[in-house]
Protein backbone atom coordinates (compact mmCIF):
# COMPACT_ATOMS: atom_id res chain seq x y z
CA UNK A 1 0.00 0.00 0.00
CA UNK A 2 1.31 3.60 -0.66
CA UNK A 3 -0.40 4.64 3.34
CA UNK A 4 2.69 5.30 5.12
CA UNK A 5 3.42 2.32 8.05
CA UNK A 6 5.16 2.62 11.13
CA UNK A 7 6.27 -0.29 13.71
CA UNK A 8 6.60 0.91 16.77
CA UNK A 9 8.57 -1.82 19.32
CA UNK A 10 8.14 -1.28 23.05
CA UNK A 11 9.58 -3.30 25.36
CA UNK A 12 8.93 -3.14 29.30
CA UNK A 13 12.84 -4.32 30.51
CA UNK A 14 15.78 -2.96 27.56
CA UNK A 15 19.17 -2.60 27.99
CA UNK A 16 19.02 0.53 26.37
CA UNK A 17 16.46 2.64 28.26
CA UNK A 18 18.09 5.57 27.88
CA UNK A 19 17.40 6.29 23.93
CA UNK A 20 15.12 5.70 21.08
CA UNK A 21 15.74 4.09 17.76
CA UNK A 22 14.08 5.81 15.04
CA UNK A 23 14.61 4.06 11.57
CA UNK A 24 13.35 5.08 8.01
CA UNK A 25 12.72 2.64 5.82
CA UNK A 26 10.80 4.22 3.37
CA UNK A 27 13.10 4.16 0.56
CA UNK A 28 13.79 0.32 0.56
CA UNK A 29 11.38 -1.19 -0.47
CA UNK A 30 10.54 -2.68 -3.52
CA UNK A 31 7.68 -1.38 -5.47
CA UNK A 32 4.82 -3.31 -6.99
CA UNK A 33 1.54 -2.73 -8.55
CA UNK A 34 -0.67 -2.40 -5.82
CA UNK A 35 0.97 -3.12 -2.85
CA UNK A 36 4.90 -2.21 -2.40
CA UNK A 37 7.27 -5.42 -0.58
CA UNK A 38 10.11 -5.72 1.74
CA UNK A 39 12.70 -7.30 0.00
CA UNK A 40 15.03 -10.21 2.29
CA UNK A 41 17.98 -7.25 2.34
CA UNK A 42 15.66 -4.61 3.17
CA UNK A 43 14.42 -7.02 6.57
CA UNK A 44 17.85 -7.28 7.25
CA UNK A 45 19.23 -4.17 7.06
CA UNK A 46 16.31 -3.04 9.60
CA UNK A 47 17.13 -5.99 11.97
CA UNK A 48 20.96 -5.55 12.20
CA UNK A 49 20.29 -2.19 12.60
CA UNK A 50 17.25 -2.78 15.17
CA UNK A 51 19.82 -5.22 16.98
CA UNK A 52 23.37 -2.77 16.56
CA UNK A 53 21.46 0.23 17.14
CA UNK A 54 22.80 1.87 14.67
CA UNK A 55 23.24 5.60 13.62
CA UNK A 56 23.11 5.75 9.74
CA UNK A 57 23.06 8.99 7.63
CA UNK A 58 19.79 9.33 6.28
CA UNK A 59 18.42 5.92 7.39
CA UNK A 60 18.42 5.09 11.34
CA UNK A 61 19.11 7.62 14.54
CA UNK A 62 19.67 7.06 18.00
CA UNK A 63 18.29 9.22 19.75
CA UNK A 64 18.29 10.34 23.80
CA UNK A 65 15.75 10.85 26.07
CA UNK A 66 16.60 14.39 26.46
CA UNK A 67 16.35 15.01 22.34
CA UNK A 68 13.03 13.30 22.33
CA UNK A 69 12.30 15.97 25.70
CA UNK A 70 13.76 18.87 23.81
CA UNK A 71 11.23 17.72 20.82
CA UNK A 72 8.04 18.15 23.30
CA UNK A 73 8.09 13.96 22.93
CA UNK A 74 7.21 14.12 18.95
CA UNK A 75 8.15 11.00 17.68
CA UNK A 76 7.88 11.80 14.40
CA UNK A 77 10.51 10.17 12.25
CA UNK A 78 11.36 13.26 10.16
CA UNK A 79 12.40 14.78 12.87
CA UNK A 80 15.47 12.61 13.91
CA UNK A 81 16.23 11.01 10.50
CA UNK A 82 16.87 13.54 7.71
CA UNK A 83 15.92 11.77 4.42
CA UNK A 84 16.36 15.52 2.39
CA UNK A 85 17.86 14.98 -0.83
CA UNK A 86 19.04 18.32 -2.20
CA UNK A 87 17.77 19.16 -5.68
CA UNK A 88 20.68 19.71 -8.35
CA UNK A 89 20.69 23.39 -8.91
CA UNK A 90 18.75 23.92 -12.72
CA UNK A 91 20.86 25.78 -15.20
CA UNK A 92 18.65 28.71 -15.81
CA UNK A 93 20.67 30.22 -18.97
CA UNK A 94 19.95 26.42 -20.64
CA UNK A 95 16.61 26.65 -19.84
CA UNK A 96 16.18 29.71 -21.60
CA UNK A 97 18.47 28.59 -24.82
CA UNK A 98 16.60 25.59 -25.20
CA UNK A 99 13.01 27.57 -25.07
CA UNK A 100 14.21 29.93 -27.77
CA UNK A 101 15.51 26.94 -29.58
CA UNK A 102 12.25 25.15 -29.55
CA UNK A 103 10.66 28.67 -29.97
CA UNK A 104 12.71 28.71 -33.63
CA UNK A 105 11.55 25.34 -34.43
CA UNK A 106 8.03 25.88 -34.03
CA UNK A 107 8.23 28.95 -36.07
CA UNK A 108 9.92 26.79 -38.67
CA UNK A 109 7.33 24.35 -38.55
CA UNK A 110 4.50 26.79 -38.90
CA UNK A 111 6.19 28.46 -42.01
CA UNK A 112 6.49 24.79 -43.37
CA UNK A 113 2.64 24.25 -42.92
CA UNK A 114 1.57 27.94 -44.32
CA UNK A 115 3.62 26.96 -47.69
CA UNK A 116 2.04 23.54 -47.73
CA UNK A 117 -1.53 24.91 -47.29
CA UNK A 118 -1.04 27.52 -50.19
CA UNK A 119 0.30 24.76 -52.30
CA UNK A 120 -2.68 23.07 -50.99
CA UNK A 121 -5.14 26.29 -51.81
CA UNK A 122 -6.16 26.15 -48.18
CA UNK A 123 -6.48 28.82 -45.51
CA UNK A 124 -3.85 28.52 -43.00
CA UNK A 125 -4.94 27.49 -40.02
Amino acid sequence: TSIPTCIIVLKKQRENAGNILFIDASQHFEKAKNQNWLRPEDINKIVTTYRERLTEDKYSYVATLDEVRENDYNLNIPRYVDTFEEEEPVDLQAVSDELKSLEKEMQETDEKIEGYCDELGIDTP
